[in-house]
């Protein structure tokens, strides 16, 4: 069950909108199903409707008028209560909604239980799956009702009734997501022919755009350049810069002026402060891999970055691995502006659903998760490669990365950061399906001889005994061949690779065990390969593992 809670200064307004049947479609059957003492007049069921009306909302305004008389009336009096029932729910009878009435009005502190002086209040039902509760807050000895924190008490009331009753559980939150449309924003970008409405397209814009800068002030100027969005900063008199808000153009209210949103409207961790706060202290990682003048891959580099925020979530203080999970939120903002057209709008709900899974109560540690975020901006100069492995491989890790996050939150009963994880997850997995196949196919093309293949099989049941089977029946075992075979060839020995890909990460998590590996064992292929000096102690272990096959020496570089 969902509570909506809004106050107003108008009775009669609040009574004629729950009784009109005329311009409210779904207002089908207006009726009292409970009120203050039972016996307050109904004008659904009444002969004379309009008579018994001005009965009701007289009724229900004595103590505001009595308490003006003396001064003490508030000026927005009324409370009103809406409470909609899941459509899987079945019809509750009038009876039972009117316990469950009580029970709100109870909790909020409207009309507390047993308190004869509570304020008088009426249900209104005019639909089977909701009902309206109308109330005015000024008690019986003539006081305001003490109703403080209304929506949490009555959310807590309705989760009690939802077991209680075997209805459906709803998904709660911490209040800690973003703002939600205003339903005249909907209608206006309904009206407009806007699939977003303005709110939610400068979240998006903004948010892509902060996890590309690298400092607040070249945020500011990406901003100023996007097409069809006006930028004003704000200055505080010392010249420092105090904040930001932004428009979309010809977006304008009935004066003719833009509608303009600050950051902290767009979404808590879009403020200037809290942007400044994460773009303060980025380092870009090094451009060439040390000890060697190769230079390194973006993707690979973002990769490992992201390969190691499982093992942060699962060992780390709670406040670091919060900073892990909010950078790799950033990762996911900017995948879509380097993927291919056909991988966008999957990617794109991928980023817009973990967004909410990234944010909790749980205060994130700014310094912490730095190479991921300095490899995430890396990748803004390095669009996806063309033959796509760079983005699978990411996205593989990815998620894993999503897989352990949910299980995080979920031992921290963070209900909403669950439930948006799982459907990031969902488009996560089916925008990897599609950027691996094409890497995995011309991989799989390049399949070595018989023999070669056998013996990294043997490899494979050495080192993953566990998962032998698995991987050597999969269809993409050919791909991970050919990677084992290309990386053996570069110099490197493929069972000392496997099994530093193999304990990188714990595979239960991997839908494909042998794609998860390729991807693992690519990456690892393309460092550097040390001297003979280097690989000494790797000859040593050699000699005493006779079963370990002979490797060529490695190539000097």
């Amino acid at each position: 069950m969902i509570a909506k809670i809004s106050g107003g200064k108008d009775t009669a307004g609040l009574i004629r909108y729950l009784f009109d049947t005329k311009k409210a479609k779904d207002h089908t059957d207006p009726h009292l199903v409970a009120s203050w003492d039972g016996f307050a007049p109904d004008p659904g069921r009444a002969d004379d409707f309009d008579t018994t009306k001005r009965l009701l909302v007289a009724d229900l305004d004595l103590h505001v008028k009595q308490a003006r008389r003396l001064g003490r009336a508030p000026e927005k009096h009324t409370w009103h209560c809406s409470i909609r029932a899941a459509e899987s729910d079945r019809h509750l009878s009038d009876e039972e909604w009117a316990d469950i009435a009580r029970r709100v009005v109870a909790a909020t502190g409207i009309a507390p239980e047993g308190d004869p002086d509570g304020c008088r209040w009426v249900a209104v039902r005019h639909a089977p799956d909701h009902i309206h509760i109308a109330a005015t807050k000024v008690r019986g000895d003539l006081r305001t009702a003490r109703h403080w924190n209304d929506y949490l008490t009555a959310d807590r009331e309705l989760a009690a009734i939802e077991k209680e009753y075997g209805l459906h559980q709803v998904v709660r939150g911490d209040r800690t997501a973003a703002k939600r449309p205003t339903r005249a924003e909907q209608e206006k970008a309904r009206r407009q022919g806007r699939k977003t409405t303005s709110r939610e397209q400068l979240r998006t814009t903004v948010r892509q755009l902060v996890s590309i800068a690298t400092s607040p002030e070249e945020f500011l100027t990406l901003v100023d350049g996007v097409d069809g969005v006006r930028v004003d900063v704000q200055h505080f008199p010392s010249g420092d810069i105090r904040g930001y808000k932004v428009a979309v153009e010809g977006d304008t209210n009935a004066a003719g002026e833009p509608v303009w949103f600050s950051g902290s409207q767009l979404a808590p961790d879009l403020s200037f402060p809290k942007i400044r706060e994460r773009l303060t202290g980025i380092e870009p990682p090094p451009a060439t891999e040390p000890g060697s003048r190769r230079r390194t891959n973006p993707w690979h580099q973002a990769t490992a970055a992201a390969e190691r925020i499982p093992h942060h979530l699962d060992q780390a203080e709670v406040t670091v691995a919060q900073a892990h999970i909010a950078a790799f939120a950033e990762a996911l903002d900017i995948l879509p502006l380097l993927a291919p057209d056909h991988l966008r709008a999957q990617l794109q709900q991928a980023a817009l659903a973990f967004e909410r899974a990234s944010r909790s109560r749980i205060r994130d540690q700014q310094d912490q998760a730095r190479a991921l975020r300095g490899a995430v901006r890396a990748l803004r100069t390095t669009p996806a490669t063309s033959d796509g492995s760079g983005l699978a491989m990411f996205l593989d890790i990815a998620v894993l990365v999503v897989i352990a996050t949910t299980r995080w939150h979920h031992t921290r009963h963070h209900d909403q950061q669950v439930a948006a994880a799982h459907q990031a997850l969902i488009h996560l997995q089916a925008a990897y399906e599609h950027a691996a196949a094409q890497p995995l196919s011309a991989l799989a093309q390049r399949k070595p001889p018989a023999r070669t293949v056998e013996r990294h099989a043997q490899h494979i049941r050495a080192v993953l005994p566990d998962h032998a089977d698995q991987v050597l029946d999969d269809p993409a075992w050919p791909a991970l061949a050919a990677a084992l075979a290309q990386a053996e060839t570069a110099g490197h020995d493929p069972r000392q690779l496997l099994q530093h890909a193999a304990d990188q990460r714990a595979l239960e998590d991997a839908r494909s065990t042998a794609r998860t590996l390729t991807w693992r064992i690519q990456r690892l292929g393309e460092r550097h390969v040390l001297g003979p000096r280097a690989q000494a102690p790797n000859a040593h272990h050699a000699v005493m593992d006779p079963a370990a096959p002979q490797q060529p020496q490695a190539r000097r570089r």
